[in-house]
C-alpha cells in the first residue's frame, strides 16, 4: 500500500473542480486537470474527446503549460464533470506524466478522499522512456561503404 503524503494540494483540486463545471460542456469536454508548476502557477485544461481517441486533459493540460513557458510541473489532479470528482490519471497519461515529469506528484481519489503519490507509484517497475535513450555521443552513424 502507498503511503499517504502528507499535504493534498486542495486549491488544486478546486481549480480542476471549476473548470469541470464550467468549462466542460457535453461528451466533446469531460474531464478537466489542474497542474501547479514548481514556481506556484496554477494551468488548467480539459481533455478533447473524439471518437478516434483524443486527448485526456492531463496531455492537453502539458502543452497548455509549455505554450504558457511552464516546463516544471510539482503536482497534477484531474476532476470528471458532473460532480464525478478526483480520478486518476489513465495508463497512457500515467506514463506519459511519468516520462516528462519523473518527479511529479499525483493527487488521486480513493474512498478515504484525495491523497497525493509520486507518479512513480502508479507505475511500479516502469518503462521510462528516458532512461533508454542513447546520448548523442554514444550513438554513431552507420557506415555507408
Amino acid at each position: 500500500m502507498t503511503p499517504k503524503t502528507d499535504r493534498v494540494d486542495d486549491e488544486l483540486i478546486r481549480a480542476a473542480a471549476h473548470i469541470a463545471a464550467t468549462r466542460c460542456r457535453g461528451d466533446n469536454h469531460t474531464m478537466a486537470a489542474a497542474a501547479r508548476a514548481r514556481d506556484g502557477r496554477i494551468v488548467t485544461a480539459v481533455n478533447a474527446y473524439h471518437f478516434t481517441g483524443g486527448p485526456c486533459a492531463e496531455l492537453v493540460l502539458i502543452g497548455t503549460a509549455a505554450a504558457q513557458g511552464v516546463h516544471d510541473l510539482d503536482t497534477i489532479v484531474a476532476v470528471g464533470d458532473r460532480d464525478r470528482g478526483v480520478v486518476p490519471p489513465c495508463g497512457r497519461c500515467r506514463q506519459v506524466l511519468l516520462d516528462y515529469f519523473p518527479a511529479l506528484k499525483v493527487i488521486v481519489g480513493t474512498n478515504d478522499g484525495p491523497r497525493t503519490v509520486p507518479v512513480t507509484d502508479l507505475l511500479p517497475e516502469s518503462y521510462i522512456w528516458a532512461d533508454h535513450q542513447l546520448d548523442a555521443e554514444e550513438s554513431t552513424p552507420l557506415s555507408t561503404n
